[in-house]
């Protein structure tokens, strides 16, 4: 696909995106501040990967309009949003920056932050249980899919290996970020496709791709905490360094790191070639792979 028609595309459900979530939490409750600060993070910007995604593999699978996936899409976004909030924590990784705007909890404090990430998972679900157009078989599917994705046995697990474990070898790393990383974005990709009541050959390509995907992208991620651009980049650099943590960088070296982008972008393009006609899924690997934010 050339970047141009690529780009266009992306935009367009970019931009869909945006309106939705722009549309969430708009009232002037007793509460409002609460709403304040979910949509102080849900609107931050960011690239959206992750709906994105869904809706390109709503289109793969069959899903007659796209825009009927936007529920589930921002659904994942939401509950997204509220671990960025949570890992922004000083409990957490007490950062100051994120997306180059300072953090929830610096803007609304501590306990309006923690709320904010809290009321950002229910009503993610509640997103995917009301979706109109789609059947109460697909929702119940969906809603599965975000729970397995985001739990103890998915995104969950993975902050705890990461925050708690002090991970140092290559395999643990790369189980830590299966879990932190990869596990939402295939989420992303297989919620595109129940939504749309694909079939299982293209469920178990999606997985393979979001699996070879996210790890690629968290690589990518240690060699900017590295040489990035901290203006560009959205958040500080060198903060894993000084934290102690062990990156992959660490372990291969930036020119290792490069090598291993490119071989996951590679694998997980060979994984969806069968299905990635028109070639958006294999360039969005591309761009990911150079990413420099």
């Amino acid at each position: 696909m050339e970047k141009a028609e690529f780009d266009v595309r992306y935009g367009e459900y970019r931009r869909a995106v945006e309106e939705y979530l722009d549309g969430l939490f708009t009232g002037n409750p007793a509460w409002a501040d609460l709403y304040e600060s979910m949509r102080y993070s849900l609107l931050a910007g960011g690239k959206r990967i992750r709906p994105v995604l869904t809706l390109e593999f709503s289109r793969l699978a069959g899903m007659p309009d796209w825009r009927r996936a936007l529920p589930v899409a921002c659904a994942l976004e939401l509950v997204h949003t509220y671990s960025l909030i949570h890992d922004d924590l000083p409990c957490m990784d007490d950062d100051g920056l994120r997306r180059g705007k300072p953090t929830n909890h610096r803007v609304y404090g501590e306990t309006l932050a923690v709320l904010a990430g809290d009321a950002l998972q229910p009503e993610a679900y509640r997103l995917i249980l009301t979706a109109p157009g789609l059947t109460d078989n697909i929702r119940a599917a969906c809603a599965l899919i975000l729970a397995r994705a985001s739990g103890a046995d998915g995104m969950v697990g993975g902050q705890v290996l990461d925050t708690l474990h002090a991970p140092k070898t290559e395999a643990e790393l790369t189980e830590v970020h299966r879990l932190k990383t990869g596990a939402m974005i295939a989420g992303a990709c297989l919620l595109g496709v129940a939504a749309a009541g694909g079939e299982v050959p293209l469920r178990v390509a999606a997985e393979e791709y979001a699996r070879q995907l996210g790890l690629a992208f968290q690589i990518r991620d240690d060699m900017l905490d590295v040489v990035g651009d901290e203006s560009v980049f959205g958040k500080p650099i060198g903060s894993d360094a000084e934290e102690g943590k062990v990156t992959f960088v660490d372990l291969l070296g930036v020119d290792g790191c490069a090598a291993a982008v490119r071989a996951c972008t590679e694998r997980a393009k060979a994984a969806v070639a069968a299905y990635d006609g028109g070639g958006f899924l294999s360039a969005l690997a591309d761009s990911l792979a150079e990413r420099d934010k």
